[in-house]
C-alpha cells in the first residue's frame, strides 16, 4: 500500500511543526503549508490523500480553500481543524463536504485516531463493489452505473449509500447513520441527511432500486427482484 499524504495547512507554525511531527510518528508523510494560498498550491502538486484545515488564515481561508478544492475533487479528505466553533461554521464546513470538524483546542491523539479510522475504513472498502437490480455501486470512485450511464456521488451520499448497500433490505437506524457520517444526532445534521438522500434516489434511476423511509426509524434499500 502506498504511503498516505496529508497536507496541513494552518498559519500557527509553532503548534503545526508539533503536530507535524506528532502525525508522522504515526507513518504518515505530511506536507505543511502557512497559508490558504500556498495550500491550494501544495494541493496541485501532492495530490494529498487527506487535508487538515485551518479557517482562519491570511491569503485564502480554510472555507474558500476547501470550496475551490471541492469544484474538482470530490474524493480528497478534507478535515476542519479549527477554533470557530460556532453551529453556523460547522454548518458551512460540511456544506463544503468536509468530512469532519474538529474543534481546537483538540487532543493530537484524538486526531490520530480520526485519521487512523478513515483510512482503515478505505484499505478495506477500496475493492467493494455493490450490485442491486441493474445497477453497480463503486464506493471507492464515488459512482453508480445503471445500463452504462453513470452519475457521480459526493463524499457524504457515497458513504450513506454504502451503509445502506451492506443491508440490502434490512433497515439502518436515522441515528447511527448521523452518528457515523456527522457525528451527532441533531436537528441541523437531521435535516442534512434527508436532503442527501434526496439526491441519491434521484441518481438511483433503476426502477427496481429504491430508497424506503421507515417513519422516524431509518431507512431500507430494496431491491425488486421480480
Amino acid at each position: 500500500m502506498k504511503e498516505i499524504k496529508i497536507l496541513l495547512v494552518d498559519d500557527d507554525l509553532k503548534n503545526s511543526m508539533l503536530l507535524k511531527r506528532f502525525i508522522e510518528t504515526e507513518g504518515y508523510e505530511v506536507i505543511y503549508a502557512d497559508n490558504g494560498k500556498t495550500g491550494l498550491e501544495v494541493y496541485r502538486e501532492a495530490h494529498p490523500d487527506l487535508i487538515l484545515l485551518d479557517i482562519n488564515m491570511p491569503e485564502l481561508n480554510g472555507f474558500e480553500m476547501a470550496k475551490t478544492i471541492r469544484k474538482i475533487d470530490k474524493r480528497v479528505i478534507i478535515f476542519f481543524l479549527t477554533d470557530r466553533t460556532e453551529k453556523v461554521d460547522r454548518l458551512h464546513g460540511f456544506s463544503l463536504k468536509g468530512n469532519d470538524y474538529i474543534p481546537k483546542p483538540f487532543y493530537p491523539e484524538e486526531l490520530i485516531a480520526k485519521i487512523n479510522e478513515r483510512f482503515e475504513s478505505m484499505t478495506v472498502d477500496q475493492d467493494i463493489e455493490y450490485r442491486f437490480g441493474a445497477t453497480v455501486f463503486r464506493p471507492n470512485l464515488s459512482s453508480i452505473t445503471y445500463k452504462g450511464e453513470t452519475h457521480s456521488l459526493s463524499v457524504r451520499q457515497t458513504e450513506i449509500l454504502q451503509m445502506l448497500a451492506e443491508k440490502i433490505g434490512k433497515p439502518v437506524e436515522r441515528d447511527l447513520i448521523l452518528e457515523r457520517i456527522w457525528g451527532d444526532a441533531s436537528y441541523s445534521n437531521s435535516l442534512a441527511l434527508n436532503v442527501q438522500i434526496s439526491y441519491i434516489r434521484r441518481l438511483l434511476i433503476d426502477p427496481s432500486v429504491a430508497i424506503t423511509s421507515i417513519k422516524k426509524r431509518g431507512y431500507i434499500l430494496v431491491v425488486d427482484k421480480s
